[in-house]
Protein backbone atom coordinates (compact mmCIF):
# COMPACT_ATOMS: atom_id res chain seq x y z
CA UNK A 1 0.00 0.00 0.00
CA UNK A 2 2.78 2.41 0.93
CA UNK A 3 4.68 1.76 -2.33
CA UNK A 4 1.47 2.45 -4.31
CA UNK A 5 1.05 5.75 -2.53
CA UNK A 6 4.68 6.69 -3.26
CA UNK A 7 4.24 5.78 -6.92
CA UNK A 8 1.06 7.81 -7.11
CA UNK A 9 2.79 10.80 -5.52
CA UNK A 10 5.74 10.42 -7.88
CA UNK A 11 3.39 10.29 -10.88
CA UNK A 12 1.56 13.36 -9.63
CA UNK A 13 4.85 15.26 -9.28
CA UNK A 14 5.86 14.20 -12.79
CA UNK A 15 2.55 15.49 -14.12
CA UNK A 16 3.04 18.79 -12.31
CA UNK A 17 6.54 19.12 -13.77
CA UNK A 18 5.18 18.41 -17.24
CA UNK A 19 2.40 20.98 -16.79
CA UNK A 20 4.95 23.58 -15.63
CA UNK A 21 7.19 22.86 -18.61
CA UNK A 22 4.28 23.18 -21.02
CA UNK A 23 3.11 26.41 -19.42
CA UNK A 24 6.64 27.81 -19.63
CA UNK A 25 6.83 26.86 -23.31
CA UNK A 26 3.48 28.52 -24.04
CA UNK A 27 4.57 31.69 -22.23
CA UNK A 28 7.76 31.74 -24.26
CA UNK A 29 5.76 31.37 -27.49
CA UNK A 30 3.42 34.18 -26.43
CA UNK A 31 6.34 36.51 -25.68
CA UNK A 32 7.91 35.67 -29.02
CA UNK A 33 4.65 36.47 -30.82
CA UNK A 34 4.34 39.75 -28.96
CA UNK A 35 7.88 40.69 -29.99
CA UNK A 36 6.99 39.86 -33.59
CA UNK A 37 3.86 42.00 -33.46
CA UNK A 38 5.79 44.90 -31.93
CA UNK A 39 8.49 44.61 -34.58
CA UNK A 40 5.93 44.55 -37.40
CA UNK A 41 4.16 47.58 -35.90
CA UNK A 42 7.44 49.46 -35.57
CA UNK A 43 8.25 48.74 -39.22
CA UNK A 44 4.81 49.95 -40.31
CA UNK A 45 5.16 53.15 -38.30
CA UNK A 46 8.66 53.67 -39.69
CA UNK A 47 7.37 53.35 -43.26
CA UNK A 48 4.57 55.82 -42.47
CA UNK A 49 7.08 58.27 -41.00
CA UNK A 50 9.32 57.94 -44.06
CA UNK A 51 6.35 58.54 -46.37
CA UNK A 52 5.32 61.61 -44.35
CA UNK A 53 8.88 62.96 -44.48
CA UNK A 54 8.98 62.42 -48.24
CA UNK A 55 5.65 64.24 -48.63
CA UNK A 56 7.00 67.14 -46.56
CA UNK A 57 10.14 67.33 -48.72
CA UNK A 58 8.03 67.35 -51.89
CA UNK A 59 5.73 70.05 -50.51
CA UNK A 60 8.75 72.17 -49.56
CA UNK A 61 10.33 71.70 -52.99
CA UNK A 62 7.07 72.75 -54.70
CA UNK A 63 6.78 75.86 -52.59
CA UNK A 64 10.25 77.11 -53.51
Amino acid sequence: MNSYRNGSTEMSLMNEDLARAQMSARLGEAHQLQRGYRLARARRLSRKAEAAAQQARLALARSL
